[in-house]
């Protein structure tokens, strides 16, 4: 119960690998909302682990305002936000992605970070105390050809977790990010373009572990580096990557 009496909210936690961190939160003790631009989704992850949902657009600061006004009106306070929600574009040579690609890819992985922490950093400040877990990728150290646009949105939320850990450490907020290699997640078949046994293997040739990263492989790093066990780490991009980054 490491996460007893803590409070969450996981955004992107209706499937893959948002909705293993909200499963292990829950699992650990926490209350978690599951936010969710799949409401139903989000309701059926909310009702397994006893938490709530709440719909929510990531790139929409008025959705992000309703987020916030929920979880305070239903838990009081929030402990720990989880930045999880993200999207990329289909694997193309960069100058084929379309502006309407790429701003889906800034909105949901960049904007929504900043949408977030205007909403929820001035909270956590009056408390002298959060946690800010962001969903970067192994895409932001080590990027894969065909890919640039969605590595470029990776490589800018690690340095802005540093950033904000720098900036935040004497608020009491520490801020951190996980670095996952592809999982079975709905977004695997995008990054791959198509999901077949050769480009499989393809993918799993990088990865030395031999594996897709988990949703439960995800799960467990967030739990530790948003319990008080990691009260003397922030600014860390901690890849849970099978070492595909070595």
């Amino acid at each position: 119960m490491r996460l007893k009496g803590k409070t969450a909210i996981v955004t992107g936690g209706a499937s893959g690998f948002g909705a293993g961190i909200a499963k292990k939160f829950a699992a650990e003790g926490a209350k978690v909302m599951v936010a969710d631009l799949n409401f139903s989704a989000a309701e059926e992850i909310a009702t397994e682990i006893g938490g709530i949902a709440q719909l929510c657009n990531v790139s929409d600061p008025s959705s992000i305002s309703e987020m916030r006004e929920a979880v305070l009106r239903a838990y009081g306070h929030l402990d720990i936000l989880v930045n999880n929600a993200g999207t990329t574009h289909l694997p193309l040579e960069l100058e084929d992605v379309t502006m309407a690609d790429f701003e889906k890819v800034y909105n949901v992985n960049i904007k929504s970070v900043y949408l977030t922490a205007k909403a929820f950093v001035p909270h956590f400040k009056s408390r002298k105390s959060g946690v800010i877990l962001n969903v970067a990728s192994t895409g932001g150290v080590s990027p894969r050809p065909r890919l640039t646009w969605y590595n470029a949105s990776k490589g800018w939320l690690i340095t802005a977790t540093k950033g904000m850990a720098v900036e935040l450490a004497s608020s009491g907020i520490r801020v951190n990010a996980i670095n996952p290699v592809a999982g079975e997640t709905p977004l695997l078949k995008s990054f791959m373009g198509e999901d077949t046994p050769e480009i499989r293997a393809k993918f799993l040739s990088t990865i030395p572990i031999g594996r897709f990263s988990t949703p439960e492989d995800m799960g467990n790093a967030a739990c530790f580096l948003c319990s008080d066990e990691a009260t003397m780490i922030t600014g860390v991009a901690m890849e849970v990557d099978g070492g595909r980054c070595i």
